[in-house]
């Protein structure tokens, strides 16, 4: 089968590797029909994090069920699935607190490979989500972000207490602080600021639900949020890119008893105890627990009441994997889907 595999910084290929069996009872092996090429993909194709030889690559993934393990009781074979970029059990104690991403059992789906021709997913039952009928393409669209970006940037919101009567603020611009956008606005937020240079970006932020914009990044980008917010500060803050200079310009935008919550991989950011003990805000983050939000996102999808697709600004066959990164390395695109 085909598969995506980076051989270091920016040499991805697209090989012929042999197709991935049961290992596991628990275990499903899917026939992928839609992934993409995420952000963090980004940080090893850039050198930023180091890789150990060739890797398969991938997370994201919307599929059919071919085969099954003998323990499966949920998952059928002929369904149509979405699935998490972290497989949970979704019984353990972590897991049914809401934090399926650190199940006792996890296993992060990057470490298979979901850039692929089929995939194998472990805690098949805990990990998948059926979908309701046969979707548009938008649709699909829609629930390939869910498996990701969408219910990244959605934790994000909720991690920041985003809700009615909340002022919002997103920084960074990509696929996930989109998605916290168009969060932020179905929990009722009532303003959102959304952090971007890009026109493209700002547009889709506006039509996410972003009632204002900020262009000033680090310090400046704080001060203008406390400027919009009469000098106090945001109640909520998504820090959706993972820097040192991100996670302080989130932190210094919101107000004393406020929320942060940060969904950006973290690469390199230490943050200064007395700074943050003064700052007086909550930090809420980490890998998105995506399996809690799953059925009610693929019901919004489903029955068309968000289109998070629209993130997905560029399209290519899975053979021009290579062209697909190259294009979000150099933001000529936003995310990028592959077909298979």
């Amino acid at each position: 089968m085909r598969a995506v595999v980076m051989h270091g910084p920016g040499d991805v290929r697209v090989e012929d590797v042999p197709e991935p069996a049961i290992v596991e009872p628990t275990d499903a092996v899917i026939r992928v029909t839609a992934a993409c090429v995420c952000g963090s993909d980004l940080w090893p194709y850039r050198g930023v994090e180091q890789q150990d030889g060739p890797t398969r690559m991938g997370h994201e993934y919307v599929g059919v069920v071919e085969r099954v393990g003998p323990a499966v009781r949920d998952v059928r074979v002929g369904d149509l699935v979405v699935g998490s970029f972290v497989a949970s059990d979704n019984t353990c104690e972590i897991c049914q607190a809401g934090f399926q991403s650190r199940c006792v059992h996890q296993v992060m789906m990057g470490s298979l490979g979901t850039q692929a021709d089929y995939a194998r997913v472990p805690l098949a039952d805990g990990t998948l989500v059926r979908v309701p009928g046969e979707p548009t393409p938008e649709q699909t669209r829609g629930l390939l972000a869910a498996s990701d970006v969408l219910g990244t940037g959605w934790f994000g919101a909720v991690a920041a207490d985003a809700g009615p009567g909340r002022t919002v603020a997103v920084v960074g611009d990509g696929a996930v602080g989109l998605s916290a956008v168009l969060a932020a606005s179905r929990l009722g937020a009532e303003r959102i600021i959304a952090v971007s240079r890009h026109a493209d970006r700002q547009a889709l932020a506006r039509r996410f639900g972003a009632t204002d914009i900020v262009e000033e990044r680090g310090r400046a980008g704080a001060e203008r949020v406390r400027e919009l917010t009469g000098g106090l500060g945001t109640h909520s803050t998504v820090e959706a890119v993972g820097t040192q200079e991100s996670m302080e310009q989130a932190i210094h935008s919101t107000r004393p008893g406020g929320h942060v919550g940060y969904v950006g991989v973290s690469h390199g950011v230490e943050l200064d105890g007395m700074d943050l003990f003064f700052s007086t805000v909550s930090l809420l983050g980490g890998p998105a627990p995506v399996r809690r939000f799953l059925p009610d996102l693929v019901d919004l999808v489903m029955t068309d009441q968000i289109d998070p697709g629209v993130v997905f600004d560029l399209t290519l066959p899975i053979e021009e994997a290579a062209e697909a990164y190259r294009a979000m390395d150099q933001r000529r695109a936003t995310k990028v889907m592959l077909t298979l």
